[in-house]
């Protein structure tokens, strides 16, 4: 029987991948598309030789590989250079995300996806379950300040370049507030992660 795949997203900076790690440790397996993405991009792959046939070589750090920061102040500045990279990545992004999903040992209780464009996408259409983490914007910023180094312009402009999260709470079997601290939000998860079981029908893997 196929092992169930819950979807996991949220705006950026609200911490879904926090949640995945709590998830991990009650034994769900969990395929980051942000990981896959670093991945299908490493040095000598094929989505780095078409990233930079597109955008040049000056994409790429000392090392050889992609300057990921460099990229994302470009895209984010030029909505024209975002679709171009997601035109190139997001296929490839899908098929190993895919593959890795596929590969997910039956004793599993379920699976998660994890993916900031599940939404935008639709791919949450075809999933049994979908959980969205959230913050509010000034939390949003707050943490992209501090993790990218940013000022509170650049940050609140990558917060408001991506799909309003009230959008994705519409659409969400279960909502995750990650902007009051990490003890609330493992208890949250904790509890959606026993929703999901018995949703699922896979109370075996219950902790």
């Amino acid at each position: 029987m196929p092992v169930p795949i819950v979807g996991l997203t949220g705006g950026i900076a609200c911490g879904k991948s926090f949640v995945a790690s709590l998830l991990a440790r009650e034994g769900v397996v969990v395929v980051d598309a942000d990981q896959v993405a670093r991945d299908v991009v490493a040095p000598g792959s094929l989505g780095l030789a078409e990233v930079v046939a597109a955008f040049g070589p000056d994409v790429l750090d000392a090392s050889g590989g992609l300057d990921r920061k460099k990229m994302a102040a470009r895209i984010f500045a030029e909505p024209a250079d975002r679709k171009r990279l997601e035109a190139i990545l997001h296929p490839l992004i899908s098929m190993e995300s895919m593959r890795r999903l596929a590969s997910v040992p039956e004793s599993a209780p379920y699976a998660v996806y994890d993916a900031a464009l599940l939404v935008e996408n639709g791919i949450h259409r075809m999933l049994p379950a979908l959980v969205v983490v959230t913050a509010a914007p000034e939390v949003q910023r707050d943490r992209l300040m501090a993790r990218d180094g940013i000022d509170a312009e650049s940050a609140a402009a990558r917060v408001a370049a991506q799909m309003p999260l009230e959008q994705k709470v519409a659409v969400a079997t279960h909502v995750i507030d990650n902007g009051d601290g990490r003890e609330q939000t493992a208890a949250a998860t904790l509890a959606v992660h026993r929703a999901l079981l018995e949703r699922l029908g896979r109370g075996r893997g219950a902790s």
